[in-house]
């Protein structure tokens, strides 16, 4: 199972973006996303303790290194996708510094707020968002198929019952998602998902 977690900093994930002759433009983008991304992150953590812009460049490593994906709307998107869900940025806020069809991922990707009060309706709230996102663009389910290699793949740092369910969640909705797209990007994930997924078999 290959591991996506070298790109800790900005520092390191654009002295390789350079490597790879991304654009100037494009890198420009993503500099400016990830400027956002701290700004509107702030001080949050990973449940690790470390900075929430790990799990975004982890996100961005997984496309650019991965799924061999250039387009900047898409990457710029993995580096924005929990702003919405998980800080005080808003969608028409992404919009008016990153376009329209940024925000428009961004906006597929935030799970909205359950409900319901308890455990029983965050669940059901979330089970509805995967379920919707098969009806997402295919960039938008690029987006959440790399961000959640970002998320299962230290999946045994995490506490057994998490893993466990967390390990069904991802069987059930995220592998659908990946064997949803056509391509060879489809076919890229899928393997990596089927790799994981004899990895973490004993969960199952």
């Amino acid at each position: 199972m290959e591991m996506f977690t070298d790109w800790r900093t900005w520092e390191r994930a654009r002295a390789e973006l350079q490597a790879r002759s991304l654009a100037a433009g494009d890198l420009e983008v993503l500099e400016r996303a990830v400027a956002a991304a701290r700004r509107w992150h702030g001080s949050q953590q990973r449940p690790s303790g470390a900075p929430y812009l790990e799990h975004l460049l982890e996100t961005l490593e997984v496309l650019v290194r991965g799924a061999q994906v250039t387009d900047v709307e898409i990457l710029a998107a993995a580096v924005l996708h929990d702003v919405v869900e998980d800080t005080e940025a808003t969608v028409s806020a992404v919009e008016a510094e990153f376009g329209p069809v940024v925000a428009e991922l961004v906006d597929w990707v935030t799970a909205p707020p359950a409900t319901g009060r308890g455990r029983q309706a965050k669940r059901a709230a979330k089970a509805a968002y995967l379920r919707r996102l098969r009806e997402a663009p295919p960039e938008a389910i690029t987006v959440k198929l790399a961000d959640r290699i970002s998320n299962v793949q230290t999946l045994d740092r995490m506490p057994p019952d998490f893993q466990r369910r967390y390990y069904a969640e991802t069987v059930t909705y995220i592998l659908p998602l990946a064997q949803s797209l056509p391509d060879a990007r489809g076919r890229w994930f899928t393997g990596w998902y089927e790799s994981w997924r004899r990895h973490f078999a004993h969960l199952g």
